[in-house]
């Protein structure tokens, strides 16, 4: 499921910059993985064409840590469990997969604005007052109302 962290979070596994961590923790089979092709196709419209190699339609050939921060940090979210990301590095764009990722696995991360979810339903629990919410508008509610951000 879905867990998220509106506003300040003090944790020893937080990470609140992921494109610097990824540049310096990354593993060569994250960028292999079916997953993260996708995701790096449809956030920066790029190519993977091998673990330290990525076709980008905007700047040509490029190293994986030139990848935007948004995908780098979602690549994060799916491969690494043992840390909680900051998701303010990921524009809406990114919202689909972070739910897509909460749907295989318990994944807890941090928000300090209101991404749109979209309109379809979800599952998503806000950390901070343990409450779960089930659409967009729910959601907005839960944090506007207790003040979470």
């Amino acid at each position: 499921m879905l867990k998220i962290h509106y506003g300040e979070l003090n944790s020893d596994n937080y990470i609140n910059n992921p494109d610097i961590f990824f540049n310096n923790t990354y593993e060569d089979e994250w960028m292999l993985d079916p997953m993260t092709i996708e995701m790096v196709r449809d956030i920066d419209g790029s190519e993977i064409k091998g673990p330290r190699l990525v076709d980008s339609p905007f700047l040509g050939p490029i190293s994986t840590e030139r990848l935007s921060g948004g995908v780098k940090t979602l690549i994060l979210m799916e491969h690494d469990q043992d840390h909680i990301f900051n998701a303010s590095a990921c524009g809406d764009n990114c919202a689909k997969w972070i739910l897509k990722i909460g749907e295989k696995k318990d994944l807890l991360i941090r928000l300090g604005y209101l991404m749109d979810f979209g309109n379809d339903s979800f599952e998503i629990q806000i950390e901070n007052i343990g409450k779960i919410v089930h659409d967009k508008k729910e959601l907005f509610e839960a944090v506007l109302d207790n003040e979470l951000i």
